[in-house]
């Protein structure tokens, strides 16, 4: 009989294409991945890798089996969601990630809120960017990520996803105290053609949004520094080296010497948490949901769609499993199980 453990192994060797990408995703060594794979092997009496350079590869009996240990893995949570859900008890561990600013203005909040109702609820988190927070979901490595996109530049989602929108956050330009245009009660982008940008990492989502966003205005945008944190950008703005967007959540107080204005066209990005679907009824999935959600409606300015309910929660936000009616979580196409 095949062992689900030694599945599991060959299933992330799978998706990390690595000894040491599957070792860090399970949280175990490299050692054990080996031992692991050598006692699968015995098991099915063929060999599942080859080596490949320094590497290794799977062999093709390798693919054909970690594509039913996929499938069987899936039906695994999905039995694991149910039975939790017929319990429905809010237990166990759940790891979740968030961009910078969000696990700055929602996790410390949130959190809390879990700790304090669901003693037997262990949360694990961390901070990854929003393409790495949706690859780690995909992954099985986190439960649930909160990601973001854009009002112009929606987040594309793999497929087997489902999401739920916690807020929109709107983002305002931060310019030098000293900025001509710093006293104005609106600005249109067009107007900082000839300034330059501080601006997140080359190929990040948000920087990426921003180039876009000015060429489409008509202006080349001109980038002389690059910050991952906006606390960073800000002091830089501070300095008189550019100006930055500075969205609400997690804003830290202004330094001095930096002011931030409305973009007439009012600039606002999508806040939403993504998990996998095949643990949509699982009751921890639930209560973060609801403690992210009241988070975001605790964060001054930030508010949701509309003032309507959260995208992908009933009145009360708490995600729906399997539920078509507006206001059910927004599902991606479905995996194969």
């Amino acid at each position: 009989m095949l062992n689900l453990e030694r599945l599991r192994t060959l299933d992330a060797l799978a998706r990390h294409g690595s000894v040491s990408g599957a070792a860090e995703g399970l949280h175990i060594t490299t050692s054990a991945v080996s031992q692991q794979m050598a006692k699968l092997e015995r098991e099915v009496g063929q060999r599942l890798l080859a080596k490949h350079g320094r590497g290794v590869r799977l062999t093709d009996a390798g693919r054909l089996l970690a594509e039913h240990a996929a499938r069987i893995l899936s039906q695994v949570e999905l039995a694991q969601a149910d039975l939790e859900a017929q319990r429905g008890q809010v237990a166990g561990e759940l790891r979740i990630s968030a961009f910078p600013t969000a696990a700055r203005g929602l996790f410390p909040a949130a959190l809390a809120e879990l700790k304090e109702r669901h003693p037997a609820l262990r949360v694990r988190s961390r901070e990854l960017e929003p393409e790495n927070g949706i690859r780690g979901v995909v992954r099985g490595d986190l439960d649930l990520a909160v990601v973001l996109d854009w009002y112009n530049k929606p987040m594309p989602l793999p497929d087997g996803l489902v999401k739920a929108l916690l807020l929109d956050d709107p983002a305002d330009v931060a310019l030098p105290a000293a900025h001509p245009l710093a006293g104005r009660d609106e600005i249109d982008l067009a107007e900082l053609a000839e300034d330059e940008w501080i601006t997140w990492g080359e190929g990040e989502f948000c920087h990426e949004w921003l180039m876009f966003t000015l060429r489409s205005k008509g202006v080349e945008p001109i980038v002389a520094h690059r910050a991952a944190e906006s606390h960073t950008q800000l002091n830089l703005v501070a300095a008189g080296l550019g100006v930055c967007v500075a969205p609400l959540l997690g804003r830290d107080p202004l330094p001095g010497g930096v002011v931030t204005v409305p973009l007439r066209q009012r600039v606002r990005r999508h806040v939403f948490v993504v998990w996998r679907a095949d643990a949509d009824r699982r009751p921890s999935i639930r209560a973060a949901v609801r403690a992210l959600r009241a988070a975001g409606e605790r964060v001054g300015g930030a508010a949701l769609v509309d003032g309507a309910p959260v995208d992908g929660s009933s009145e009360a936000g708490v995600p729906q499993a399997g539920a078509t009616e507006p206001g059910a979580p927004v599902r991606t196409a479905a995996t194969a199980s």
